[in-house]
């Protein structure tokens, strides 16, 4: 065994132990730690190398004592590291991991503890309680497997912004609350902090649409004014636009965004977009359409329940480490509650932690009942929501008189796939927090089997004047159950 693969033993086995420690999650160092590698090591020294800048500073920020600790426990000694940044980037390995900021961990509750207490503390003002609770960063996305790729693909084009071949433009999209909108921030924020001599612009669409409206009913008057408003977008290397389907309709908007679109990128400047569906989907010509997706085009699913209990525990931490005063625990119970009870939009997970939070100023003891109470107008509250696979399963199953072990078995008969395929369609269309991940494993396929499935039916349902009727149907019968 040479020296290189010896390093690269000695790695995985500091990544396993890592891993088995119960403040981090078991898979929660794969995303960063594949990046980073073992370049030397004599005694109780050793140098280890990451790929690139970002990566050295989140890995020795929050990791340097997990290691430091394996080290320890590997060789009964402790270690001097040094952290570098590699001359050469190597090949990274696919992350497959949920990482989560943790910071010191916070001891187990004793059994007399309440669900959630807080010590007093002096009465804080609006202002304190609204205020942001940390910037949008890479570090404090939280990853999943919902969301890898676009977060992967984000962060190479806030490295090296209009360097990378194929990422420009970058478009992401995903349903409302799923992140869009934080990793468009992370990259302004990364790009300003790394590269302080380019020009960043974050807009929203409505924040375009409403410039470019107030430009047009001005450029008769003063052609400054429109000239004023061209020359921020077309002077940037880096453009951002969140939300671009409310271009839909807009056809003035359409053409000067495109212009300054097709400027920007014709002189090598980073361009990223956002949207809540694919590009396909926005209804815009084909020409517009088209140059969207002229890049790279990535998706972000809904959170799985670990992945949402990891946002949790993450925004907990960064509340705490915001206010010096904050002195509270969220018990295990009330944050698996918050995860079951919640959709996949994660605004709305943050929003009820701050909920219970801000009432602990108030009550410094709240029952399960009570944050239950707390809590029941903080989601939604429609029927749709509370559905559940079993619900959608047993109408689909009534309808078309399928038994419920062939709804989930093997069979593949036409009078079985059928009813089952729209049934995988129906949990993801009205269950719009369960990832198809889930939906596959309650009918007993994969994840790849499920999308197959939905956009299957879906293409149907535009081309099938039956199946349109009978989904009808069946939406009317669950919603009205």
């Amino acid at each position: 065994m040479n020296t290189e693969e010896q390093f690269e033993k000695i790695w995985e086995s500091v990544c396993s132990m890592v891993s088995s420690y119960s403040e981090v999650a078991p898979s929660q160092v794969n995303a960063f730690f594949s990046r980073v590698h073992i370049q030397a090591m004599s005694g109780n020294f050793i140098a280890i190398t990451a790929e690139t800048d970002f990566i050295k500073e989140w890995v020795e920020k929050y990791y340097f004592h997990f290691i430091q600790r394996a080290l320890k426990e590997m060789f009964g000694e402790d270690f001097t590291i040094l952290f570098e940044t590699s001359a050469v980037s190597g090949t990274s390995k696919s992350a497959a991991a949920v990482p989560v900021i943790e910071k010191t961990p916070v001891p187990a509750p004793k059994e007399e503890t309440p669900l959630i207490e807080q010590t007093p503390a002096e009465e804080p003002t609006e202002e304190e309680l609204i205020r942001s609770i940390s910037p949008l960063t890479f570090e404090n996305f939280v990853i999943g497997n919902s969301n890898q790729m676009a977060y992967k693909m984000a962060l190479a084009v806030a490295e090296a912004p209009g360097k990378k071949v194929g990422l420009n433009p970058l478009f992401i999209h995903g349903r409302s609350g799923l992140g869009k909108t934080h990793l468009l921030r992370a990259i302004e924020n990364h790009v300003r902090d790394t590269y302080p001599q380019l020009k960043v612009v974050y807009v929203d669409s409505s924040e375009f649409l409403d410039e470019y409206t107030e430009a047009s009913a001005a450029h008769d008057k003063n052609k400054r004014s429109f000239n004023n408003f061209k020359k921020r977008y077309e002077e940037a290397d880096v453009l951002l636009i969140d939300d671009v389907q409310f271009f839909q309709g807009k056809k003035g908007t359409l053409d000067n965004m495109f212009q300054i679109f097709n400027k920007l990128t014709n002189k090598g400047k980073q361009v990223v977009l956002s949207a809540d569906r694919a590009p396909k989907n926005i209804d815009i010509d084909e020409r517009y359409r088209s140059r969207f997706q002229s890049g790279c085009t990535y998706d972000i699913q809904p959170p799985e329940i670990e992945t949402k209990l990891s946002i949790i525990k993450s925004y907990i931490e960064e509340y705490k480490a915001s206010d010096p005063n904050a002195n509270f625990n969220i018990s295990p119970e009330v944050q698996q509650y918050i995860v079951e009870t919640s959709s996949s939009n994660i605004r709305e997970l943050k929003g009820a932690v701050t909920v219970i939070i801000t009432s602990m100023m108030h009550n410094n003891y709240l029952t399960m009942e009570e944050i239950k109470q707390l809590l029941q107008n903080h989601f939604d509250g429609s029927n749709i929501k509370r559905l559940g696979i079993g619900d959608i399963q047993a109408a689909v199953e009534k309808f078309f008189q399928v038994s419920h072990s062939d709804l989930v078995g093997k069979k593949r008969s036409q009078n079985i796939a059928y009813p089952r395929q729209i049934c995988i369609y129906l949990c993801r269309e009205m269950l719009d927090d369960i990832p198809f991940k889930q939906i596959g494993e309650a009918f007993g396929r994969d994840h790849s089997t499920a999308v197959y499935a939905h956009n299957n039916i879906k293409e149907k349902r535009k081309e099938n004047r039956q199946t349109q009727e009978e989904i009808e149907a069946l939406q009317k019968i669950i919603t009205d159950r």
